[in-house]
Parts: structure tokens; C-alpha cells; sequence
């Protein structure tokens, strides 16, 4: 089944969707990976999408991938003897690390790390930002903070901190383990919360080892101070709109996305936006005007994937969602503005071999009009330097690993084909020609031009171009 867009979407589970057909319609509507939330949902949940997904593969030849989005840690406040209390513009609410049931003028915070990192004139967040308030003393075991918003508070609610880089790792016990049950099931990619420094993708890089692609999710201010150092050390990122909305002014937000989509096709790293695409899908069938908009903004600038939140998770019309994004991105994509603006954002290649082979194929393929480009990749590199071209023709992916070709999923303009590795130069110029014309990308007479690693099957960088024609004659760069 091929695509008639190059961005990718995302489309989350939830009670709406976790159930073979309705995922099978997600799939056919456009969904070119599912997410799974752990903070919903329980290993069982996650075997058995893995499962479903697995033999929607096999149904429709094609490679589908899995991101497993862990929970991170969870900022709480503590309980309230009458289950909320009223906060009053200009009152000053203390903070304390005893545990005790909370009352008027105090709340129980069972989190010392906050206690050591805040300061004076810091500000602090409640219950997704609904309320405002400004720390004005801070110690080792109480927090007195001035409230800048009224209203009423109830027990467990969220807290933030966005002027603070709080002592904590990004990886829970609970994360730990829904990584290593993601692992043995063989995820594609998991999306790593609460990212605060560079290092934290180190750490849950280590635990992967490998065997799983990590993207980091950017929705802390602090992760904006090291965005260089966070996407060279990821292999994706996802702009989680929601928690930063949260933490920074609203109006900053769009901004910051432009930044991070510019930083990670920059580093020739997917990037997924994310958060409150098409919101109102939840209880609507049709989307508004504004969230049509946001969708076609995210397209334009050339994010690599967009995604699907509660709307396909929790809503009414999940598989209306998936082909509203779906009719969009190809409407945008059709858009005559849509070549300049990509263009115009192209990056300069990068002075290695295979930024320079693709950027080579990238302009022979627009300069002679060539059908397609293709690429023979292991590891998934070559595939990846070619999508950060962001060609005008399509790219097929030649691979023989699945988990390259899920891994691939995400990445825009790549249509992943599973295929042996080519026995000799001869073979893997007709076994690419073949497959671009069974997967409809040329028609015979045309011609494709191919990309591929020497020797065969070795991951790294490309250095070797081929023109081939859909038939038997070839000719060499």
C-alpha cells in the first residue's frame, strides 16, 4: 500500500482504538505508526497492540511502527483534608515536606528535589497551569509561594516548575521497565519524557543498547538550553506542544516549534509534532478551521511526522481524525507554495560522504526528472541523509532488516519496502528497478536513480550512484 503524502502520521491508542478492526481502519485511513501511552496503558496492553500491528504488517506488506511513549516522572502535590482548597489572588501558600494532610495556607509536596533546586523568584505551576504562583522564600523543607491566580485546587494535582532544572533522572523504576518490556518485543522506537538535559538521552540510550531508537520529547524550557546537544544525541524528536503551552507563554510556543523542526531536519533527525492537532475531533466530527491550519503549518515547514492524541485515543472519531490528517497533509502537499517553502528551507550538506551522495541524487533526480529515488540502506542512514534532502520525487527504502523498516516508518517522503539483499551490482539495479515498478513509482521506460552502500549490506555512509532505467540498461555516476 503506498502513501500519496511524504509526511507520516502518528495515530495513538487508547479505548477508542485498542481493538484489531478499528486499527486496521486507522492503518487504511492513513496511520503509518501507532503510539502507545504507558502512562495508560499496562504491558498486556502494549503486547497485544504489538501483536495486532505485527499481523497488520503481514496483511498488508508493509511495515508499520510502534512508538511506546514512557510515563516519566509524575510531579504531584499531596491531599487535602476537604479534597480541594480556594487559592486567592495575592494569598501566599506554604509548601512543606512533612507529611500531613493539606489545609488552608498549606500543602504537602512529597518531592525533596524540588525542595533543593527551587529559588526565590522562581515560578511554579499547578494542575496543567491553571494556577500561577510565585516562590518568594524557599528552604530545605518549606516553599512559601505567592498566588498569582484564584480559583479552587484539589488534591494530586500536577506541579511544574519551568524556571527549574529539577535533580531528577528522566527515567523512573516504572519507565525501566516498560523500556525492557518494549525491548523484548522489539518496539521501533520509544519516546523518552521529563527531558531535561542531554544527558538523560544518554542514560536511556544505554538501556536500549541498541536494540530501539529513542526519541526525545521536547517539553521542558530547561531542554531548549541544550536543544544542539539533546537532537545530536536522540534519533528523533517529538515537539510535545502540550507541556510546553504549559510551562511557557502560549504565544512563545510556535516559535519554539519552528526552532526544534529547523535544529532536528538540521541534524537530518525525524521529528514529530504533537499535542492538539485536531482537538476538537475528540467530540466532532469535522475539525476547525484554526486546527486544519496548525496541521497544514506543520506539513509546510517539513516535519517528518504529525500526531494524534487523545483524538484518536479517546474520541469519538478516531478513524476520522486519521483521515482528516490524512487529506490535509496530501492538500498541502499539492499546494503550489509547498516545493518553494521546502526548498527554502533546504540545509546545506554536511562535509561527509553521504550527505554529499544524497545531496547528488537529490539534485540528478530534479534535474532529469528521474521517478524515484532509491536507496539500499541497513541500518537506516543512507534512507535518512536522503529524506533530509526533502526531494521533490519519492524515496523508496530498500532494506533487509524489519526493524530498519519500522524504525523508517516515521520519516518522511520514505516508502519502506522489505527485500534480500541484492547478490551483485547487477542484481541490485534490476531488483530496484522491479520493485519500483511493482510498488508504482516508475512505469518501463523510465528512470530511477539508485543509491547504495559498498560493500553490500554494511551500514554507513552511501558511495555509490546508479541510474537505472526500469528495464535493463544502466548507466553509472
Amino acid at each position: 500500500m503506498r502513501r500519496n503524502r511524504r509526511v507520516k502520521i502518528v495515530a495513538t491508542l487508547g479505548p477508542a482504538s485498542h481493538n484489531e478492526e478499528t486499527m486496521r481502519r486507522l492503518f487504511e485511513a492513513g496511520a503509518d505508526v501507532f503510539r502507545v501511552n504507558m502512562s495508560h496503558a499496562t504491558h498486556d496492553n502494549l503486547r497485544d497492540a504489538h501483536a495486532i500491528v505485527r499481523k497488520l504488517e503481514t496483511e498488508f506488506s508493509r511495515p508499520i511502527g510502534i512508538l511506546v511513549d514512557l510515563q516519566g516522572p509524575k510531579l504531584r502535590i499531596g491531599k487535602f483534608e476537604s479534597g480541594s482548597i480556594r487559592l486567592t489572588e495575592g494569598d501566599v501558600l506554604s509548601f512543606v515536606r512533612r507529611e500531613a494532610i493539606g489545609g488552608l495556607g498549606r500543602v504537602h509536596l512529597p518531592h525533596p528535589e524540588i525542595f533543593q533546586a527551587v529559588q526565590q523568584g522562581h515560578t511554579l505551576l499547578l494542575d496543567d497551569g491553571k494556577f500561577k504562583l510565585r516562590i518568594i522564600e524557599a528552604s530545605d523543607v518549606r516553599i512559601d509561594a505567592e498566588v498569582m491566580t484564584s480559583g479552587v485546587l484539589g488534591s494530586r494535582k500536577g506541579i511544574s516548575l519551568p524556571d527549574t532544572v529539577l535533580p531528577l533522572d528522566s527515567l523512573t523504576e516504572k519507565d525501566r521497565a516498560d523500556i525492557e518490556h518494549a525491548l523484548s518485543l522489539g518496539v521501533a522506537w520509544i519516546a523518552l519524557s521529563f527531558v531535561q538535559r542531554a544527558e538523560d538521552i544518554a542514560e536511556a540510550r544505554k538501556l536500549a543498547r541498541g536494540r530501539s531508537s529513542i526519541m526525545a520529547k521536547i517539553e521542558k524550557p530547561s531542554a531548549l538550553n541544550e536543544l544542539k546537544e539533546i537532537v545530536d544525541l536522540a534519533d528523533a524528536i517529538m515537539v510535545a506542544r502540550g507541556d510546553l503551552g504549559v510551562e511557557l507563554p502560549v504565544e512563545k510556543v510556535p516559535g519554539i516549534q519552528k526552532q526544534i523542526i529547523r535544529a532536528a531536519r538540521n541534524a537530518g533527525k525525524p521529528v514529530v509534532i504533537a499535542t492538539q492537532m485536531l482537538e476538537s475531533m475528540i467530540y466532532a466530527p469535522g475539525p476547525t478551521r484554526a486546527e486544519v491550519s496548525d496541521v497544514a503549518t506543520a506539513v509546510f515547514e517539513g516535519a517528518d511526522a504529525v500526531m494524534l492524541s487523545a483524538e484518536s485515543a479517546v474520541g469519538k472519531y478516531p478513524v476520522e481524525a486519521v483521515a482528516t490528517m490524512d487529506r490535509v497533509a496530501m492538500e498541502v502537499e499539492r499546494d503550489l507554495l509547498y516545493e518553494a517553502i521546502i526548498h527554502a528551507q533546504r540545509i546545506d550538506p554536511e562535509a561527509t560522504g553521504a550527505d554529499a551522495i544524497s545531496a547528488a541524487a537529490r539534485t540528478v533526480a530534479e534535474t532529469l526528472n528521474l521517478a524515484a529515488i532509491i536507496c539500499y540502506t541497513a541500518s537506516g542512514a543512507t534512507s535518512l541523509r536522503a529524506a533530509r534532502e526533502r526531494p521533490h520525487q519519492p524515496i523508496l527504502a530498500l532494506t533487509p532488516i524489519p526493524a530498519t523498516a519500522r524504525k523508517l516508518s516515521v520519516v518522511w517522503g520514505l516508502h519502506c519496502v522489505l527485500t534480500d539483499d541484492p547478490r551483485d551490482l547487477d542484481d541490485m539495479v534490476a531488483k530496484a528497478s522491479r520493485i519500483a515498478y511493482q510498488e508504482g513509482f516508475a512505469l518501463p521506460g523510465q528512470r530511477v536513480i539508485i543509491s547504495a552502500g559498498v560493500p553490500l549490506g554494511t551500514p554507513g555512509a552511501t558511495n555509490m550512484l546508479r541510474i537505472a532505467f526500469v528495464g535493463d540498461e544502466t548507466e553509472d555516476l
